[in-house]
């Protein structure tokens, strides 16, 4: 007996690294692709006066990278299934750096395009399998290991972005976006050493397939995801607004959205382990209601008082998405966890692009005012639909 203990302690102990290493690779490869995707927002201006684009034009350039890794989520899962989570990372990173090495090669606006939808590829890849590789390592507890993963991608947005930026007006725009493509030819040789040749002892198909659940509640949690989603896009799409008619001039509308990002990056991780601690529907209807009425309250506030539950509300705007995130691999259909993730993630994203075009559009028919509270209003419908998720948690 007290043999067996041993021999149990030494596996617990020789699965660790393995476990670390299988989420600092996946980590970085979300930060990195994360990173891409929010940097190119740095060189619209630049291809705009280059290209001669319109901003509709521009819109059109970006959405063949956002269009593309969005679309190709449930394609892309299955086009790399037979790979290890190992070649599958590095894949995703080559493929999106040879992306932007197109891209910086002088191959004029056919280029630029060409390049932008092979980047758009390889993070349609890196989604799904960086989650499952996550997954599998932390399996059964891995929600907590989910939401670190989620905030990495946080990490990305915010630091790959400000080097492009700083380096723009030292450099012309293609030597940056090279540098960009080495850096991720780097990641990529640093996946290779980093990550585990083997994902975890338990298959993951089968360690998902103990909690597989029907169509209906995964549905019904991506669903509620997109409108978690749509809260967060539409409220971005007012706050500089709202703070600019509290007098608030540009740098404070930069400080506003930095507080809320702060707050949001922080909820990402917490709520990860909130969830873990409370439970999906406790953690859900928790983080909606205070997302609602916060949301409402920057609406009446003073400037220095909204400033103040800016990081709050940014916990609970960006951290439930890090509960819905950990919760696919139990409502996954057929167990089937890889195209749950990729699923998952296609609704997000699509949810992330239409959102604000839909909030707009009411503002535009109403006042700012109404578009606010219809971003409120959503996160409170999240509460009721939550509920419904218990007959699927429960099976």
């Amino acid at each position: 007996m007290h043999t067996g203990e041993i021999l149990d302690s030494d596996n617990r102990a020789s699965a660790a690294p393995s476990k670390r290493r299988s989420l600092i690779a996946a980590c970085l490869a979300h930060a990195l692709h994360d990173g891409y995707t929010d940097g190119l927002y740095a060189f619209l201006p630049v291809w705009q006066t280059q290209f001669g684009l319109s901003y509709a034009g521009l819109a059109i350039v970006r959405a063949l990278y956002y269009g593309t890794m969005g679309g190709l989520q449930v394609p892309g899962d299955k086009l790399v299934r037979a790979l290890s989570p190992r070649a599958a990372l590095v894949l995703s990173v080559v493929v999106s750096a040879t992306g932007f090495l197109v891209m910086a090669l002088p191959l004029g606006f056919a280029g630029l395009c060409v390049g932008l939808v092979f980047a758009g590829v390889g993070s349609s890849i890196q989604h799904p399998r960086g989650s499952l590789l996550v997954m599998d390592a932390y399996a059964p507890a891995s929600r907590g290991a989910l939401g670190v993963y989620n905030f990495s991608g946080d990490l990305g947005k915010a630091m790959l972005p400000a080097v492009a930026a700083l380096l723009l007006p030292i450099l012309a725009w293609r030597p940056v976006i090279g540098l960009m493509a080495l850096l991720g030819f780097s990641v990529a040789l640093g996946l290779l050493a980093l990550t585990p040749q083997t994902a975890s002892a338990v298959p993951v198909q089968a360690k998902a397939a103990e909690h597989a659940a029907t169509h209906s509640g995964f549905s019904l949690l991506m669903t509620i995801g997109a409108f978690d989603t749509a809260t967060r896009m539409g409220y971005l799409l007012f706050l500089p607004f709202l703070i600019h008619a509290r007098g608030g001039t540009s740098p404070v509308i930069g400080l506003g959205l930095a507080l809320l990002f702060i707050g949001g990056a922080l909820g990402k991780v917490t709520c990860g382990w909130l969830g873990e601690h409370l439970g999906v529907i406790g953690s859900v209807v928790a983080t909606e209601t205070a997302t609602a009425l916060m949301i409402v309250a920057t609406l009446f506030l003073p400037l220095a008082s909204m400033l103040v539950i800016l990081p709050l509300l940014g916990i609970v705007l960006n951290g439930t998405s890090s509960v819905l995130y950990g919760t696919v691999p139990e409502l996954a259909p057929n167990g089937d966890a890889g195209r749950a993730f990729a699923l998952f993630y296609t609704g997000v994203i699509g949810s992330g692009g239409l959102a604000p075009i839909a909030y707009g559009a009411i503002a535009d028919h109403s006042n700012q005012t109404v578009g606010v509270l219809a971003t409120a209003a959503t996160a409170a419908l999240i509460v009721p639909m939550v509920l419904g998720l218990r007959p699927s948690l429960r099976r």
